[in-house]
């Protein structure tokens, strides 16, 4: 465990030891630093091989840090062990760990090397940064003189390392070949030629010196393969002024010293003798021919090369491209090739014989030469220009080997510190070479196009735009430079034929088409970011209207049109990549291919408008609407066969359905956010084949709705039928049939809201109408098997007056039916339709009713959080007025209407049958009978007792005081039957009605039960309708026959009683004068035994 934690705090020692010297030689703390030979920056530097000490000694002192001083003292400190200042003496630290170093070894040590330390050097990557910090910059001092054929390899190698043929691929100017065969390196030579001659037209020229320390070479080189990011500063500054900036231009156009002397000496040669002659007119090929002696080249093979580059450029200056034509014969050209053979032919005889013949050839060939150079063009005078190099389009070609210049050798995407300098020492070469501002602005910007592709700086790009800003449009053009630039034509050869070309389609037409093409698949070329894809945008349109106008076209509207064949184009490609891959998908996923295709079409276009469209809608304002109305369209083309097949909710229908209608409605959000609503709905009737899916699917979901509808109608029948009406358990005092009614009936929402299909509220609404009758339904079901009232109730007895000779006997007039008995069918029907049951029955509807609360409440709230996924953009506001309003509860109404009414029925049912059936012979048959002092209420108590106590024992709390009202209320039709139609048994007597009222007061605090019962305004409000019934009893028998003579007549009864009151309580009065007058006028015959 000890070793552990050793070896663990040695790695950890190493780590910031690791950390530290990283940070003191990365900042600023070291004044400078020397890399080993053959590192090229800080990452080739191995920082557990540097001495700490010596890095520390050299921060404190502020002295240049030798990092290979470094290296060589930790390999020398390594022949010792690193002991510590405490614990034992012969402890010491192992660099690496000894347990991943195997067993020690078995020979004897060798004996000590000398330390040494390798690095890697990698190889010049492409540029990265437009702007990288402390790039070493290449001096003049620099560059040596490249002597033998060794050192002009290694330059031509590390030059061939430094372009990217492969990253250009076929991008480049639509010129011409030459017909000598002229490579870009006999170009960019010529073209520094062309530079010192003008710089010597300065009087700026001097040659340099040919001794050179041999260390600056190997300088040269570790420059040359330096790492941008290298932090190491430029040891010596370039010279002033025009000498210092054609030696920056040497090493931005890679010229080797020798060859730049070699161009130098024999330039002033060419000059001895020639007072007056500017150096930039002279013809540079031919001087330099006459003055450059093959002597001062290193080989003979160097010397070939370089006269064979000069001969061609002759010949294509002056022959092969001129500025000015021959006319008709030729007869000068056919002269001027044989000269040129025949001065490559003399290197193959003898050296007396070569060199006459190639002097007298080069003797010849001025005299031709100069005749061609120096004709007029342009207005010249004769001799002013030598126009050698300004033959279109040598001359472009030239210029832009010039114009390359501007990007710093060591970052090729970044520009040189002396780019205005050199571009305006350019300038210098316009007369020579033909050159005017448009051409520039052209040229310069195919010369930053071209190191765009190569580096990738979006910088570049930016200049470009900048450049291509600057060339004239066809108005802006003077009339010279119009047919200037008309003359400056070429044919080039393509896949079938020859092709036309004017100098501004040479050079832009590449640039458009490079840009058309990363346009038109912009969702591949940009998908990490559009970035630059504004300035190619801004790139394509320029370089399209400049070539609409060479070709005479009209340009109005074109830019919306170019951009809509971009859009159309990169959906077009980027749908059919997404349909590809999903289809390659579908064979392996569990899901529906359209499903998986319309969610990605959804993120195409969400990036599409978040990144794309923002940018192109500054050319083409209804971007965003013309990529949304193209998915539309390739997605609806996939869709429109699925949904003509759809007849079912089946799961492919469940799985594409949602999203396809997701789809369609951010699609119509895109299009709403570019044309408003308004714009919308137009847009829609008249580019837009709607998919319609919200449609198809709600008959489809209706059709699913209606079947289940049916399916739990006939169950909630049969189950109804099935139900015994028992409580399920003291607990549960309801039926189980509306348990399982709600089961199945939750089960059908949840599958209703479980379906993902876009679906209206007027689906919603069918479901909720449907299981509102279902409700009805069962509620129907529970009431059904109740009777009727009156087969309760006994038929009222036939009136009859007080006999008092015989007693009171029944009499029955001949007008009055017999009395109805009831069936033993229908009185087993009664018996059946116990109190429990009928409690049962009211516990279930209050069950029922609650949980349709309850159900109403999870209907409204699901279907709230499905809006969202049914919101369609284009629903209009009639739609939205009869959408399921959550705020009020009426869906179920028409239920829970039947349901009250069920539960006021079964209350007055229950009271009734209690009252008239259970207790019909205490109650209604014996109460009060022959004798009020000897039947009163009284007695009744206790069976009123316990039927109160099994009603409350089965009855829910929140139905309970509903079903005790309605037996407090038969008990006061009870009591009033007795009174006013109790048969010839019931005789009263004013003194009788103290009594009844006493008994009334009795029934009164019986249910009022000392605030335990019914609240008791509840109950005075029932029994304030029997009071005045009592009441008359107490009244003299010539004061009601009075009241009911006016009454007969049409008056008002001063008790106000009606007649048929009144005719009863005279009835069973025990009165002779109440009988004699009921004899009299209403023919009631007395009461017989």
């Amino acid at each position: 465990m000890e070793e552990e934690n050793v070896l663990e705090l040695l790695q950890r020692y190493r780590r910031d030891r690791h950390i530290l010297l990283n940070y003191i030689l990365s900042g600023s703390l070291i004044k400078k630093v020397v890399l080993p030979p053959g590192a090229i920056s800080l990452d080739d530097i191995d920082i557990d091989q540097v001495s700490v000490d010596y890095v520390l000694n050299c921060t404190k002192k502020g002295e240049t840090l030798d990092l290979s001083e470094a290296i060589r003292l930790y390999h020398d400190s390594l022949d010792y062990p690193a002991t510590s200042n405490i614990g034992p003496e012969k402890e010491f630290f192992l660099v690496t760990n000894p347990e991943s170093s195997g067993s020690p070894p078995s020979r004897a040590p060798p004996s000590i090397p000398v330390a040494t330390s390798s690095f890697i050097m990698s190889n010049v990557s492409q540029p990265e940064s437009f702007d990288p910090p402390h790039d070493q910059e290449l001096t003049v001092d620099d560059i040596d003189d490249f002597e033998d054929d060794e050192e002009e390899e290694e330059v031509d190698s590390l030059r061939n390392s430094r372009r990217q043929p492969s990253v250009v691929g076929d991008i480049s100017p639509q010129l011409p070949l030459f017909a000598t065969g002229i490579t870009d390196d006999d170009l960019r030579e010529t073209a520094y030629e062309i530079l010192v001659a003008s710089a010597g037209a300065s009087g700026c020229l001097i040659v340099p010196s040919k001794e050179k320390k041999k260390e600056k070479k190997s300088k040269l080189m570790r420059k040359l393969r330096h790492s941008k990011n290298e932090s190491i500063v430029s040891q010596a500054p370039r010279a002033a002024g025009l000498v210092g900036l054609l030696e920056i231009l040497r090493a931005q156009l890679e010229i080797s010293e020798s060859m730049d002397i070699r161009t130098r000496q024999g330039l002033l040669n060419a000059l001895v003798g020639r007072v007056g002659k500017r150096m930039d007119h002279l013809l540079i090929p031919l001087e330099l021919l006459c003055c450059v002696s093959k002597t001062e080249f290193s080989d003979k093979k160097a010397f070939l090369r370089w006269q064979k580059r000069q001969l061609n450029m002759l010949e294509e200056g002056l022959i092969n491209h001129p500025v000015v034509g021959f006319g008709e014969s030729g007869c000068k050209a056919n002269e001027f090739r044989n000269l040129l053979k025949k001065i490559e032919e003399a290197e193959s005889l003898p050296p007396s014989a070569a060199e006459l013949q190639r002097t007298e050839c080069l003797r010849s060939l001025r005299e031709i030469s100069m005749s061609l150079a120096e004709r007029p063009a342009r207005g010249d005078l004769t001799g002013e220009v030598c126009h050698w190099a300004d033959g279109y389009p040598l001359n472009v070609r030239l210029y832009e080997k010039m114009l390359s210049s501007v990007f710093d050798i060591l970052d090729e995407g970044k520009l040189t510190e002396e780019v205005e300098e050199i571009l305006e020492f350019l300038k210098s070469t316009w007369r020579t070479l033909g050159i005017t501002e448009a051409i520039h602005d052209t040229c310069h910007t195919w010369v930053l196009f071209r190191q765009f592709i190569i580096t990738g700086e979006q910088k570049l790009l930016q200049f470009l735009i900048q450049h291509l800003r600057r060339i004239p449009l066809k108005e802006q053009r003077g009339p010279q430079e119009r047919l200037h630039l008309k003359s400056l034509c070429c044919s080039v050869e393509s896949e079938d034929a020859w092709q036309d070309f004017t100098f501004f389609k040479s050079f832009l037409f590449p640039i458009q088409k490079w840009a058309d093409k990363k346009l038109a698949d912009y969702h591949l070329h940009f998908s990490e970011g559009p970035s630059m894809m504004s300035e190619i945008v801004t790139v394509a349109m320029i370089t399209r209207r400049i070539l609409l106008e060479e070709n005479e076209q009209v340009t109005d509207t074109l830019d919306q049109d170019q951009i809509e064949i971009y859009i159309s184009n990169s959906i077009k490609n980027a749908f059919a990549r997404i349909t590809h891959a999903m289809d390659a998908k579908s064979d392996t996923g569990n899901e529906h291919v359209l499903a998986s295709l319309a969610e990605e079409t959804k993120r195409l276009l969400k990036k599409d408008s978040n990144m794309f469209a923002p940018i192109l809608s500054r050319w083409h304002p209804k971007a965003a609407v013309v990529s949304a109305s193209l998915l539309h369209k390739f997605y609806g083309n996939k869709l429109r066969p699925f949904l003509d097949r759809a007849e079912h909710l089946t799961e492919d229908v469940v799985s594409v359905f949602p999203v396809a209608d997701s789809l369609e409605q951010y699609l119509m959000s895109v299009i709403a956010s570019a044309l408003g609503e308004d714009g919308l709905d137009d847009y829609c009737r008249k580019r837009l084949a709607l998919y319609q899916v919200e449609n198809i699917s709600g008959t489809l979901v209706l059709r699913w709705v209606n079947s289940q509808l049916d399916r739990i109608i006939g169950w909630v029948k049969r189950t109804v039928e099935q139900e015994g009406w028992e409580p399920i358990s003291p607990q549960q005092r309801h039926g189980s049939s509306i348990v399982e009614v709600y089961r199945i009936i939750e089960e059908t929402v949840d599958q209703f809201f479980a379906l993902k299909v876009p679906m209206s509220v007027g689906l919603l609404n069918s479901l909720c109408r449907g299981l509102d009758n279902t409700f009805q339904i069962y509620t129907q079901g529970v009431t059904e098997k109740l009777v009727n009232k009156e087969d309760l109730i006994p038929p009222e007895p036939v009136l009859t007056r007080y006999r008092k000779e015989i007693g009171i006997k029944a009499f029955v007039k001949k007008e009055v039916t017999e009395i109805r008995l009831i069936d033993e069918r229908k009185s087993y029907q009664i018996n059946s339709l116990t109190t429990i049951k009928l409690c049962v029955r009211l516990n279930t509807l209050h069950y029922a009713i609650t949980q349709l609360n309850k159900l109403e409440d999870s209907i409204q709230e699901r279907w709230t959080r499905k809006k969202p996924e049914n919101f369609s953009i284009r629903r209009s506001m009639n739609e939205k007025s009869i959408s399921f309003n959550v705020n009020q509860k009426n869906a179920f109404d028409g239920s829970r209407k039947d349901i009250n009414a069920a539960i006021d029925r079964i209350c007055e049912f229950s009271g009734t049958k209690i009252i008239f059936w259970d207790l019909r012979e205490p109650y209604i048959e014996n109460l009060y009978k022959h004798n009020v002092p000897q039947a009163r209420l009284e007695v009744l108590i206790d069976a009123f007792d316990g039927v109160l106590n099994q009603l409350c024992d089965v009855i829910v709390e929140p139905l309970r005081d509903r079903i005790v009202t309605g037996l407090l209320q038969a008990s006061l039709d009870g009591l009033l039957r007795v009174i006013l139609d109790g048969g010839p048994s019931r005789i009263f007597f004013i003194s009788d009605a103290k009594l009844i009222e006493d008994d009334l007061e009795i029934l009164k605090e019986f249910f009022i039960s000392g605030g335990d019962g019914l609240p008791r305004g509840t109950v005075e409000n029932l029994v304030a309708r029997v009071r005045p019934v009592i009441t008359l009893l107490s009244y003299e028998t010539r004061v009601l026959i009075d009241d009911l003579k006016d009454v007969s007549q049409g008056g008002r009864s001063k008790f106000g009683a009606d007649s048929k009151t009144l005719l009863r309580i005279l009835c069973h009065r025990s009165d002779s004068e109440a009988s004699q007058f009921l004899k009299k006028q209403f023919k009631i015959p007395k009461s017989s035994i």
